[in-house]
């Protein structure tokens, strides 16, 4: 079976909403991490434990400024990660 680099949710919490990353590969947390720190929208990323039962031991829980639309934000978060992974890919 075929694992996907990544996978994403959001997550609305009562505090305030967050994506969580989840990485196939997580000793690229902190690549993944700096390569989505350009975003402007993006307020703060942390690499925290996974406390839920999924395959990953950590994920990268990305906090956005306010009045974000939560949604395209996503959006375009994971179109970043697919270029940023199809190039990864390219170079092996």
């Amino acid at each position: 079976m075929f694992m996907l680099p990544f996978r994403s949710e959001i997550r609305n919490s009562p505090s305030r909403p967050t994506i969580k990353i989840f990485l196939s590969d997580e000793s690229l947390d902190t690549r993944i991490k700096k390569h989505l720190e350009h975003f402007k929208d993006i307020e703060d990323i942390e690499i925290r434990e996974s406390v839920e039962q999924t395959e990953s031991t950590e994920n990268l829980t990305i906090f956005l400024k306010d009045d974000v639309d939560i949604s395209k934000i996503k959006q375009s978060i994971d179109s970043s990660l697919w270029w940023y992974f199809e190039e990864d890919l390219v170079d092996e």
